[in-house]
């Protein structure tokens, strides 16, 4: 009888110890080595950067040259202002333009570059006195008797960050702050041609605010460019479809040093750019054109041309090591059964450049030889492509899809082209100022996305690599935030390429889909044939323990009794 209860109570002892390493060393075990691997991210920060708060500052400095103040407005200068505008985008975006102006008088070096005998001199000598900061605009006030700036025109902007007004000024008795306040105006519309506008920032803010907040123009100038990246391949194809009529010869290796090149060299602060090109044989536009009888000559339609480039572009071939995107310019020189071809736009009027462009895709520029031989020629002909003619119209393609802004100035004003360097300073500003922006909207918005899938599916892994690519996003936007309120602008650039680039990485890595797809129902699945056959015997035996304690209560309670 005791050894029959010594066994029972040994029974009982193992019972409770199974029990006891199942709960206590088991399940914690099972649990911490089958839960989900999730490293710790900078949520509070993240959910800051959902309501943007963007203060853009711009340096702007205003020299008044000989003759344009009295002497005791001059003893008044130097001095600063500041103008603040604050513009509501929606409920989670707020902007604010800051003008922190500087008001000076001409030193002498600066007297002599302004007696140059035009506007273009002028700006090239004061470029070389002294370099402005990138995103600054200086604006030299002219008197009325000046003759450096042609005729009719009131405002010269030059290659540079510099500008040339011709205002009178000179007023019996007024105050060094009624001077300011009339010159003003002028300069607030220097400033909007040469940095940006409100417009400009809304458009690039279009991936986080409604559409009709953005004028039509700027709304077209952002859907033509293509969207910032961290690098582009440009392609350059020579489209032969006659290649048993036309030997054709072109130098596109020197036309992209001489026309391409120094504009690319310029945007390398922008992106990185990779050029190359071919020649396409037997490709045809896909487009039968339509022969016009009172011209003479072929022509495409306006309508027509959206549906030139898909049959062509079948034949381009892509990069496939590379992501980036490509910018395709084609050169088409029609046969000579289809010669001369000419475009025509809505209006049925030709286009000078008989050239069009497609919106984030590229350019096509139709080229005609048949003034180039007689019909008497003996076939194939060999003809040389006049590459200036070509790359010009090129240069003028690929400025707009890069983003580079078609600015439209105020009466009065005269631009300076940008002649062999394809993009001025102040042009070049115009752009940073929009892609550093439009690369802090874009980031914010892959963040916040991301943190937000975060937290509705708890499934999802995060491993190290992902919350360090976060943490490098959300550190660098908050630098680039900082830098436009400081107004360095290429380094809020920087900042913002580094934040799109750490955010589109952790947002698009692999390990984020491993377990995005395993429901609950798979894991009870999987969990109970394993568990339930262990469970049910260490359950049995708890029962029975509970069971023989609660008899021997219930036995000892009638003793008593």
């Amino acid at each position: 009888m005791l050894s029959m209860d010594m066994e029972k109570q040994r029974g009982r002892n193992a019972s409770l110890a199974i029990a006891a390493i199942v709960v206590l060393v088991g399940i914690p075990l099972w649990w911490r080595t089958t839960e989900t691997y999730r490293a710790w991210l900078p949520m509070s920060q993240i959910r800051e950067l959902d309501s943007l708060h963007l203060h853009l500052t711009v340096e702007v400095e205003v020299v008044f040259a000989q003759g344009t103040l009295t002497p005791d407005q001059q003893k008044k200068l130097p001095l600063s202002q500041v103008r603040e505008q604050e513009h509501h985008a929606d409920t989670e975006t707020d902007l604010k333009y800051r003008y922190e102006t500087k008001y000076r008088t001409a030193t002498i070096m600066e007297e002599d570059a302004l007696n140059q005998p035009n506007a273009a001199e002028a700006d090239k000598s004061l470029h070389i006195l002294s370099e402005s900061p990138c995103g600054s605009v200086v604006v030299y006030v002219l008197p009325e008797s000046s003759t450096i700036l042609p005729e009719g025109v009131g405002v010269y902007v030059g290659l540079k960050r510099t500008a040339l007004v011709k205002f009178e000024l000179r007023k019996g008795g007024a105050a060094l702050k009624d001077v300011l306040s009339a010159i003003d105006p002028e300069v607030e519309q220097v400033v909007q041609t040469m940095s940006f506008s409100h417009q400009d920032i809304i458009a690039a803010l279009s991936n986080r605010i409604r559409l009709a907040k953005v004028s039509r123009e700027s709304l077209v100038d952002s859907m033509r460019a293509f969207k910032s990246s961290p690098g582009y391949e440009i392609t350059f194809s020579l489209l032969n479809p006659s290649p048993q009529s036309h030997r054709l010869q072109w130098d596109i290796e020197g036309a992209v040093q001489q026309y391409i090149q120094p504009l690319l060299d310029k945007m390398a602060v922008v992106a990185n750019f990779s050029v190359d090109s071919q020649i396409l044989y037997y490709a045809v536009l896909g487009v039968n054109p339509r022969f016009d009888k009172t011209a003479s000559a072929y022509t495409l339609s306006a309508d027509s041309l959206a549906h030139v480039i898909n049959p062509v572009e079948a034949r381009l071939g892509s990069n496939a090591a590379s992501s980036n995107p490509v910018l395709n310019f084609l050169l088409y020189v029609p046969d000579p059964h289809h010669s001369p071809l000419f475009i025509r736009d809505h209006r049925k009027q030709e286009v000078s450049s008989n050239a069009f462009h497609s919106p984030r895709w590229g350019g096509i520029m139709v080229y005609n030889v048949n003034d180039m031989y007689s019909k008497d020629s003996t076939f194939p002909v060999d003809l040389n492509i006049d590459m200036s003619k070509v790359m010009g119209v090129f240069l003028a393609q690929l400025r707009l899809l890069l983003g580079v802004q078609q600015v439209r100035p105020p009466k009065g004003f005269e631009l300076q082209g940008p002649g062999s360097a394809g993009v001025t300073d102040w042009e070049l500003d115009r752009l940073l100022w929009s892609r550093s922006v439009e690369n802090v909207a874009t980031a914010s918005a892959t963040i916040t996305s991301l943190s937000q899938l975060l937290d509705e599916i708890g499934n999802i892994v995060i491993n190290d690599n992902i919350a360090q690519q976060v943490l490098n996003a959300v550190t660098s936007l908050q630098a680039a935030i900082a830098e436009l309120e400081a107004g360095n602008l290429a380094f809020a650039l920087q900042y913002s390429r580094e934040a799109i680039l750490a955010s589109e990485c952790a947002f698009f890595d692999p390990s984020l889909l491993h377990l995005l797809y395993f429901p609950d129902d798979q894991k009870f699945a999987i969990y109970i044939p394993l568990f339930l056959p262990m469970c049910v015997p260490i359950l049995l035996s708890l029962l029975k323990i509970v069971s023989e304690i609660r008899q021997r209560r219930a036995e000892k309670s009638a003793k008593k009794d």
